[in-house]
């Protein structure tokens, strides 16, 4: 059993502080640094290639052209980017952001199935992974942090308080 926070020795409890930021504020700026490089050609064309082969995901290639595709994917992990970045002072807001690039990492994992290519066939193919599919699984441990923060920000809402501030152990 995990001991309560008090009860723990001061190097534990700086470890995971040190551990808590640097997820938190690490998954900040992987998903805002994300969300930036969609506004660029070469991003639009890699979604333009995993969402054409997506049984869940093809349509939304008819509703808009890769380009706006593209910035409303931009805009929308930059904006759960910023709401992540605000869990220790308004947690209602940081859960809604977590939630949101938790489901955005869910999407993106899904290619890891649906993405011709992602198996390296020199190896055997899937689950042996080219270097495309192991771009995309990186999205699993970033799908982790999500909801890491998504729990201890609905936990901090509960309790009707902000997360602990940045810079006090736990």
């Amino acid at each position: 059993m995990i001991p309560p926070p008090g009860d723990r020795p001061i190097i534990e409890r700086y470890v995971l502080l040190a551990g808590s930021l640097i997820l938190r504020y690490g998954l900040v700026v992987v998903v805002a640094w994300i969300g930036a490089l969609k506004y660029t050609e070469s991003e639009a064309v890699r979604i333009q290639q995993y969402i054409t082969h997506s049984p869940f995901m093809s349509w939304i290639a008819d509703a808009l052209n890769v380009r706006a595709l593209s910035n409303v994917l931009g805009t929308v992990e930059i904006i759960a980017a910023l709401l992540v970045a605000l869990g220790p002072w308004l947690p209602h807001f940081s859960a809604v952001g977590s939630a949101l690039a938790s489901l955005l990492f869910l999407a993106t994992l899904s290619f890891l199935f649906t993405t011709p290519g992602v198996g390296d066939p020199t190896a055997g193919g899937f689950p042996a992974l080219s270097p495309l599919g192991q771009f995309l699984l990186k999205d699993l441990v970033l799908l982790g942090a999500s909801l890491w923060t998504l729990g201890e920000s609905i936990a901090a809402a509960r309790l009707g308080r902000s997360a602990r501030a940045p810079g006090r152990p736990a």
